[in-house]
């Protein structure tokens, strides 16, 4: 007795490419949002850390406060009566313009709170002590 099998058809696989795609292009947009280019410049201080700090990303004004206390301004250190001078200068009329403070990890924290009541009488609305985020 001779058998004739008939040939099967084969089965297709499709592969839902386009729902693969649309999360590809949501991780890319992801990852695009949440990196940092922002490239910071001043004085080397080593800054506390903290679990749950967010990048700042608009311009502001920067107060660095090194081991030993001393202000700077950008990378000219300032004593404090000079430092309200220039603050309030620098403010002027935006009373809602960022200062951010940061700190050496080792300062004692009443000198940082003095900058900050410095920045806060020449006008600053909002304030801001800058921390790493910890790994």
């Amino acid at each position: 007795m001779i058998a004739h099998f008939k040939p099967r058809p084969r089965l297709e696989v499709n592969v839902p490419l386009i729902a693969l795609l649309d999360i590809i292009f949501l991780l890319l947009i992801y990852f695009l949002l949440t990196t940092n280019f922002i490239a910071d410049e001043g004085i080397k201080v080593k800054l506390p850390q903290a679990r749950a700090s967010a990048p700042q990303t608009e311009r502001e004004i920067t107060v660095y406060v090194d081991r030993e206390g001393r202000a700077f301004l950008g990378r000219e250190e300032v004593s404090h009566p000079q430092l309200f001078d220039r603050l309030k200068e620098m403010i002027k009329d935006r009373e809602d313009r960022l200062v951010v403070v940061k700190d050496d990890r080792a300062v004692m924290l009443n000198r940082v709170v003095k900058v900050m009541d410095l920045a806060k009488a020449a006008g600053a609305g909002r304030l801001c002590l800058a921390t790493e985020k910890d790994f």
